[in-house]
């Protein structure tokens, strides 16, 4: 007995005096890259994967605000699967690789394929409630954003039937009357997309120009929108306007249409309101990776910071912002948001809330598929592992160096430097 005993002494012994790499393999960091795209597939994969078998409707634990109106509780699935698919498809458009990303970048891409058949298929479980209350107008836009995103990716390959089905189920939502608001742009969305893929032909040339002029009266300056004939002080410049304006112009722009807009015009002068914008957001975020919550909508999380992840894929930050410091600046705000694992439910459905569940901050149109909006701050990830964006550097973002005594940027006005006057 004491002699084992004195054997597994010594053996202890020798083992606590090796080097720390024997005793355990030293784990590799996880990359910028490597957390954002796991978050990623955690908020997207309990969404495709069973939506690409028809069985999102069946099994998705829902959510809905405790104010929520009477409205058709089937939009849900479709505002779960427009927004999701608004801010990942980016992500969708870089080839197949062998890493572990790439994998689930592939499998994703598939999932999503099937689910945007099933969406318009009527004799599928996964048929999406088309028409049935305004509320499809929204995310019918957002369907077509991710199209305009991942274009050759995620339009291209799919059916002739299920892309005349999406034809006209895009069509059937004029009868939608937008309220004199944001909403102008979801319909500017969908028409500018048709426009684009369908060869110019069926699309509503009016929706398109009445929301281009409608932005340049509502636009207030220094990169803020106003939502309608009032200003209110909201994200709503972050979760709509900048970039469905961008996209708007780009499609007509690509669908090479010639009407009284020079919309390449149009396109120089908002992308200059985007990045104006963009700076504003970076100077949001706290040292502490927080930003300050007001306004509507605020469950839509990271989508309050849309713009400032669009330019960056877009390879359009303004000279101000470098890609280090606003790679390291949203990434704190991720840390900070979703670490604590408290924004998802049960079943792995985002929960309603901000910073975790938090059902009393919801609109009375808020169901937990309407945060889907969140997964718009992941644009970055459609630029490829080897770009700046991800290889930089990490800096300090405007509020570190201004809070630690450190040299910063001072702030300035924009103006708008681009004159449009009607072609003909």
């Amino acid at each position: 007995m004491k002699k084992t005993l004195t054997l597994a002494i010594l053996m202890l012994t020798l083992l606590t005096a090796l080097p720390v790499t024997a005793k355990k393999k030293q784990q590799t960091p996880q990359t910028d890259r490597e957390y954002w795209a796991a978050l990623a597939y955690q908020m997207a994969q309990p969404v495709l994967e069973p939506m690409a078998k028809g069985e999102l409707q069946q099994v998705m634990k829902t959510e809905f605000s405790p104010s929520f109106d009477n409205r058709n509780r089937k939009v849900v699935y479709m505002e779960t699967f427009g927004r999701l698919m608004a801010g990942i498809a980016p992500w969708l458009t870089l080839p197949d690789d062998d890493t572990t990303e790439g994998r689930q970048r592939q499998q994703l891409r598939q999932w999503a394929l099937a689910a945007y058949r099933n969406s318009v298929d009527p004799q599928s479980p996964d048929y999406l409630c088309w028409g049935v209350a305004g509320q499809n107008l929204v995310d019918a836009a957002y369907i077509a954003e991710s199209f305009l995103r991942a274009y050759d990716q995620l339009w291209i390959p799919l059916d002739e039937t299920t892309k005349q089905r999406y034809i006209g189920e895009f069509q059937k939502l004029r009868r939608i009357d937008p309220p004199y608001t944001n909403w102008l742009l979801f319909s500017s969305t969908i028409e500018s997309f048709i426009a684009k893929a369908n060869g110019r032909r069926g699309y509503d040339e009016y929706r398109v120009n009445s929301a281009i002029r409608k932005m340049e009266e509502w636009y207030v300056g220094d990169g803020w929108y106003s939502d309608g004939p009032a200003f209110a002080f909201n994200y709503y410049s972050s979760y709509v306007f900048h970039a469905m304006y961008l996209e708007t112009l780009q499609a007509m722009t690509d669908a090479k249409v010639n009407s009284r807009l020079d919309y390449p015009k149009y396109y120089a002068r908002e992308l200059k309101r985007a990045q104006k914008y963009s700076i504003i957001l970076e100077r949001f975020i706290s040292p502490e990776g927080t930003f300050p919550v007001f306004g509507r909508s605020i469950p839509y999380r990271l989508a309050a910071l849309q713009p400032l992840a669009l330019m960056a894929w877009y390879q359009a930050l303004p000279k101000e912002l470098s890609n280090g410091q606003v790679r390291a600046a949203l990434t704190k705000v991720m840390h900070r948001m979703f670490d604590a694992g408290t924004n998802f439910n049960d079943a792995g459905y985002l929960t309603i809330g901000f910073c975790g569940s938090q059902p009393d901050v919801a609109d009375w149109y808020t169901n937990n598929g309407s945060l889907y909006m969140t997964s718009l701050c992941f644009m970055p990830l459609g630029l490829p592992a080897s770009h700046p964006f991800w290889t930089a550097e990490a800096e300090p973002w405007t509020q570190v160096k201004a809070w630690n005594g450190k040299p910063f940027p001072k702030d300035h006005q924009w103006k708008d430097d681009i004159q449009t006057k009607d072609k003909f």
